[in-house]
């Protein structure tokens, strides 16, 4: 156990300084998740003509809380996985004594502790210009969320790595992420709330794992009625599939990766 603590660590901290090296960068991604924000301007102009259930404070906060859960939940693993395999790097990484994931892993949560103090800048500017949208959460919905936003990370992260094993056979497995992403943009509360949605809608949408990518966090936060116990679950249960499916593809890939000749 001492050992794996220690290699863990290591690991972590070699990938840490690494993005400290890009941090100007990461400031710029960052930035870049900013269609949140831009939406909130939207939805609030929306609220003030039409009734959508929503004041605009409801849907400013919201806006807020999936621009902070992005932060958190933004992955990329199968670009990496698909130039390792390509270029023939992930050789190297199966000549090392731990399974590649662990590298990605880290690199990804380094690069979230590397923001950190991007996104507390980012919450003390967006109060300032609008105060009207300050809050505390109760430590009951902050410990929710929290949770929930782990969860969604690791989802996150089970499906597009799930997909990264296709590049095995293709060259272009990122396609299938900007496909998925397509759907992401529409189901996964990025563009509205899923309360805005037609019910029968909204009750098929929940039982995807799309929801709980950004809005099932950020309706725990900001204090939308959500059943968290039915969230958790089925998130356990798409993050449990996805694993399944990535272990079977990953050795199934290996077996086309070496009959490939690397």
């Amino acid at each position: 156990m001492k050992w794996i603590w220690k290699q863990a660590t290591t690991l972590l901290l070699t990938h840490y300084a690494h993005m400290l090296e890009y941090r100007a960068e990461i400031f710029l991604w960052a930035l870049s998740n900013s269609l949140p924000l831009i939406l909130m301007g939207v939805w609030i102009q929306a609220s003030q003509q039409g009734d959508f259930g929503f004041s605009s404070v409801d849907f400013a906060r919201y806006f807020f809380a999936v621009f902070i859960i992005r932060q958190f939940t933004t992955i990329w693993v199968i670009w990496e996985f698909e130039r390792e395999v390509v270029e023939g790097q992930l050789s190297f990484r199966l000549l090392q004594p731990i399974d590649p994931v662990w590298h990605h892993i880290a690199r990804h949560i380094a690069e979230k502790m590397t923001r950190l103090p991007l996104a507390i800048v980012l919450i003390v500017l967006f109060f300032w210009l609008y105060p009207q949208a300050f809050w505390i959460p109760s430590p009951k919905e902050f410990l929710l969320f929290a949770i929930a936003t782990v969860m969604a990370f690791a989802l996150r992260f089970l499906s597009q790595y799930s997909f990264a094993m296709f590049a095995f056979w293709t060259e272009r497995a990122s396609a299938i992420e900007q496909f998925w992403f397509l759907f992401y943009i529409f189901l996964s509360g990025l563009i509205a709330p899923l309360e805005v949605f037609p019910p029968l809608v909204r009750e098929i949408v929940l039982w995807t794992p799309l929801p709980y990518f950004l809005y099932f966090p950020a309706a725990l936060l900001v204090g939308f009625p959500v059943n968290f116990i039915r969230g958790a679950l089925i998130t356990l249960g798409w993050g449990i599939l996805f694993f399944i499916i990535n272990r079977w593809l990953w050795r199934r890939g290996l077996q086309q990766y070496s009959g490939m000749g690397a």
